[in-house]
């Protein structure tokens, strides 16, 4: 199983939609997703109650919902056939909270936006996971997603030159959308929409599934807690045929054939793999983009 955080204590980064949007690729592909909800907010929570019941399966948990009969463990347990955890992170999250949240994680993805108090956030918040949640970054675990950026505006270059000094992946720039705001709504994700209406977004996502491609799953037990305080999980071993473990072994969706394989650019920077092969059959042409 994979379990991937979404991470900055600063609130409007884009958290939730990139994880609404994660989970809905994952189920269109039949990788059996469930989304962590730890925003009191709800926003996760919320845009599953509009899924329609046609619509490809997304496992929900409410984990910041507090039932005193049980205990937190009992609450956010993982559904046995989950092979994609995908956790929705609360704003103003306490320091001392991210060793719990982020162990056992393949990926914790940061969102950042293009302002200075945002880039300071983030730089914190990068502080913080390598010395409070001690993630090393030989692990590469950390990834940043520029989040709605406006091109060849300053701040936008004042944020890609803050986030090459960090040592850290960006793995992907993701425009200002409004298709983000109508998937939000609809309870869709991007990957469920018509490819036409979506195109230029899905392109942008293109190499962070690559990225998320190449992270090894972990050996967890079914039924494992979502956050578990304690208990370190070992990554599966590598096989033979498995130089980099693929998101999906076929993709289900017309979105396939009608993307095509992005170019290497600012996004797609320091050891993130544009893309891969380039058939229809390729995860990485079907595409994905993102907000909070």
């Amino acid at each position: 199983m994979q379990k991937i955080v979404l991470l900055n204590p600063k609130g409007g980064s884009g958290k939730t939609t990139i994880a609404i949007n994660l989970v809905s690729y994952f189920a269109v592909c039949g990788l059996k997703p469930t989304l962590l909800d730890l925003d009191a907010q709800g926003s996760s929570t919320r845009w599953l109650s509009k899924r329609a019941k046609g619509q490809p399966v997304v496992h929900g948990i409410a984990a910041y919902e507090r039932n005193s009969r049980v205990t937190r463990s009992f609450a956010t347990r993982v559904p046995l056939d989950t092979e994609r955890l995908v956790v929705d992170t609360a704003a103003a999250l306490e320091s001392q909270l991210l060793p719990d949240i982020t162990r056992n994680a393949t990926a914790v993805l940061v969102p950042v936006l293009p302002s200075d108090i945002d880039i300071h956030a983030a730089a914190k918040c990068i502080s913080n996971l390598l010395l409070v949640a001690k993630i090393r970054r030989e692990e590469q675990r950390i990834a940043v997603i520029a989040n709605r950026v406006k091109k060849n505006t300053l701040v936008y270059k004042s944020l890609m030159k803050f986030l090459e000094t960090l040592n850290i992946p960006v793995v992907a720039t993701l425009r200002d959308s409004q298709n983000y705001i109508r998937v939000a709504e609809s309870g869709q994700g991007l990957f469920e929409m018509k490819p036409n209406q979506v195109r230029e977004d899905m392109e942008q996502w293109l190499p962070l599934i690559g990225w998320l491609a190449q992270r090894r799953p972990l050996h967890i037990p079914p039924g494992t807690p979502g956050i578990t305080s304690g208990t370190t999980f070992d990554p599966l071993p590598t096989t033979a045929s498995d130089t980099a473990i693929p998101v999906v072994n076929a993709v289900v969706s017309p979105i396939a054939a009608s993307i095509p394989a992005p170019a290497a650019g600012p996004a797609a920077n320091q050891n993130v793999p544009a893309t891969t092969a380039g058939g229809a059959d390729d995860p990485f042409n079907a595409g994905l983009n993102a907000g909070d």
